[in-house]
């Protein structure tokens, strides 16, 4: 992909940064794993579509930086280019960005070409825009227009900054239902920005992952995605979500994966819903996960290969993004007593280094690590075994039980260990995870050392938020909302002092709002996943104090 940008605004150079398999949980058809499901997709076009190139994908942004951002948008030139069908001519898309809405005052546009070869998608990475400073953008093709977007640029590196909020998100199954979390954040108006932390799309064929029972909406391709074609299929279907494009209108997103965007509890040489042969190489899946990744994804291509980055939003925080994926090395049981083997690593040797490295650098207020699994330690204590049953199904847990979740940083203690001793030596303060995965809502310290807590100090703060879709406990048992938590929630908190609260049963998002003297996250709920228009409702918040490292509850939102 080639591009041609001219930029009518001073331009400016880059800124930033920096024991066995588990046996499979699905049958393979391996028949179907190649098969490209473009019939259907291209049945649903509209009919201008076959007449002049189409935008039926929206458009988006990411990464924002002082003095840029990132634009996306996939193009449908014909008909019959559909996701992942390798068809369509190349065509030329133009994209224009402005101060406002009506785009009276044109500050960079430019010109980029959309080939097959990268799905038809296309990025901008646009330079030389003003900090802190809100702008519009569209693209154009043979005459037609996508939709108008708004993004916004981050502030300057050393502006005083009085404050910043964030939605924040993760774990989002199209079968289980609508992506009306999305739409309740695009609503709202206020955001600098939006986290995504990983499960942005499913593998899982139709049916085969947690619905409750009930597939609310079915999956392109049906059958579980292996092959590139099917990535891009995939990535395609998530992206004709109309809430989920009116969320990437709004605001820029900052993403990073977790294990669905490639096959469930990846590590970096295989996956649990992986079967080598039958389903190809792992090293061919990953591959081609990762390419389609990167084609529909608002995420830099300096990044590619990777989502591990960081991004600073003034002297109030910066943000580093992790991949506990790529280099992981595999889960275990806990029987075996290989959780704290040094020679097994979560993050990989350079970027724990690069972690602790920009950790302890950090001149900022705050230091945000966006994290796709959950680093508090936890221990299930003494659940009845109604309870541990679904627990441990949602977990990949054995369903005898256990004491630990092996595919959170509990499966790799030593890393946990090394990044929590390097907050203590240096006296690293306000260092805040953010996590999904887990599809509940948590608000935890982070304490040296669990067992001995509260006597051990914390040494970091995390808030986990829920997911926007996929099954939590209550869809496990199939009970009413809130009944699981009712029992569980207590046992959990009695079992693991450093929690403050556990929310095991509702799908919502968070809203993380940052000043210098505080972090808050306010936690919102569904009315009902499997309804279109579902409501949402405030739940609970809880913040940290600068200079505390503890999580305290707060009885109103921001």
């Amino acid at each position: 992909m080639t591009s041609r940008i001219r930029s009518l605004t001073s331009p400016s150079g880059p800124s930033g940064p920096d024991s066995p398999a588990p046996s499979r949980r699905t049958v393979v058809k391996a028949a179907a794993a190649t098969a490209v499901l473009g019939a259907p997709l291209a049945a649903a076009l509209p009919a201008r579509a076959a007449e002049a190139p189409a935008f039926l994908h929206g458009v988006a942004s990411g990464d924002p930086l002082p003095d840029g951002v990132l634009l996306w948008t996939r193009v449908t030139p014909t008909a019959e280019a559909t996701p992942g069908s390798g068809l369509g001519p190349d065509v030329e898309v133009g994209w224009t960005v402005a101060t406002d809405k009506a785009f009276t005052t044109v500050v960079a546009k430019g010109s980029t070409t959309a080939t097959s070869a990268s799905d038809h998608t296309v990025k901008a990475d646009i330079r030389g825009l003003k900090p802190a400073t809100d702008y519009w953008f569209r693209f154009s093709s043979g005459g037609t227009d996508s939709p108008a977007a708004r993004t916004r640029t981050a502030p300057a590196h050393d502006a005083a900054v009085a404050g910043m909020r964030f939605g924040v998100v993760s774990c989002a199954n199209w079968e289980a239902g609508y992506f009306s979390a999305y739409r309740h954040l695009a609503a709202r108006g206020d955001l600098d920005a939006w986290l995504h932390l990983g499960d942005y799309i499913y593998e899982y064929g139709t049916g085969e992952y947690g619905t409750r029972d009930t597939v609310v909406r079915p999956h392109a391709p049906a059958h579980e995605i292996v092959t590139l074609a099917d990535y891009r299929t995939r990535h395609g279907r998530y992206k004709t979500d109309p809430d989920l494009r009116a969320l990437h209108a709004a605001a820029p997103v900052i993403a990073i994966w977790d294990d669905h965007e490639f096959a469930n509890d990846a590590w970096s040489g295989g996956a649990e819903n992986h079967t080598e042969g039958a389903e190809g190489t792992w090293s061919a899946r990953q591959a081609a996960a990762k390419q389609a990744y990167f084609e529909w994804m608002p995420v830099r291509p300096a990044a590619e290969g990777t989502t591990y980055r960081r991004l600073r939003f003034g002297k109030l925080a910066d943000l580093s993004l992790l991949d506990l994926r790529s280099y992981r090395s595999q889960q275990v049981s806990t029987s075996s007593g290989s959780v704290d083997d040094p020679d097994r690593t979560l993050t990989g040797r350079a970027q724990l280094d690069w972690l602790k490295t920009g950790l302890r650098s950090s001149d900022t207020t705050w230091r945000l690590v966006g994290n796709s699994v959950m680093i508090a330690p936890f221990a299930i204590g003494s659940l009845s075994a109604e309870l541990l049953k679904p627990l441990a199904e949602l977990l990949g847990l054995p369903k005898e039980g256990l004491a630990l979740n092996t595919d959170q940083w509990d499966g790799y203690t030593d890393d946990r260990r090394e990044l929590l001793a390097h907050l203590r030596d240096n006296a690293i303060r306000n260092t805040v995870f953010l996590t999904g995965d887990i599809h509940m809502a948590w608000a935890n310290d982070v304490p040296y050392n669990a067992g001995t807590y509260p006597l051990s100090a914390s040494a970091a703060t995390e808030f986990v938020v829920t997911s926007v879709t996929s099954d939590n406990l209550d869809d496990l048992v199939k009970v009413p909302e809130g009944t699981v938590s009712a029992l569980a929630s207590p046992v959990i908190r009695a079992a693991n002092r450093h929690v403050h609260w556990v929310d095991t049963d509702r799908h919502g998002y968070g809203v993380l709002d940052l000043t210098a003297e505080r972090a808050q996250m306010d936690y919102y709920v569904l009315s009902d996943r499997t309804t279109p228009n579902a409501t949402a409702s405030w739940a609970r918040s809880y913040r940290t104090r600068s200079g505390t490292q503890k999580v305290e509850r707060t009885y109103d939102p921001v």
